[in-house]
């Protein structure tokens, strides 16, 4: 569980479970907050019917909880986490990439937010003509600064 440790805390927590169910999906590279972490829970492979067999998830605040929770609940996925990004890089084709200036949610597997967040250089650098051939090493933390 020493991992667990380092996943961010919700930005809001008394918020946690009041954002939108429907979110985008993966996506975007980089993030600016944690919002929630999610564990979906399957009614028809055996989780506790408490939406009239519809699916539902638990929100909760940090990572370790969620995935206590996914553990000991019977047909709970693993968990996601919901993210904030206020600015984000849209790639429509391999390799092609758009910088977007809007809001919106998405839920991601939990490892990308052990990312770098999102600072007011990483997409100036990100689409600076002198960025490194593997600009997604910046995302990653290992891009040598210019």
């Amino acid at each position: 569980m020493a991992k667990a440790k380092r996943y961010p805390t919700a930005v809001a927590p008394k918020r946690v479970g009041s954002y939108p169910v429907e979110a985008g999906a993966g996506g975007g590279y980089v993030w600016d907050d944690v919002l929630e972490y999610r564990v979906w829970c399957c009614p028809h492979h055996g989780a506790p019917d408490l939406a009239d067999g519809s699916d539902y998830f638990a929100a909760f605040a940090t990572y370790p909880k969620a995935l206590a929770f996914s553990r000991r609940t019977r047909a709970a996925e693993k968990p996601v986490v919901l993210v904030r990004q206020r600015e984000y890089i849209d790639e429509p084709k391999p390799g092609v990439y758009r910088h977007v200036r809007k809001v919106r949610l998405a839920e991601w597997a939990v490892d990308h937010v052990l990312r770098p967040r999102r600072t007011p250089e990483t997409l100036r650098r990100f689409f600076a003509k002198d960025a490194p051939k593997n600009r997604l090493a910046i995302l990653r933390g290992t891009a040598i600064a210019r």
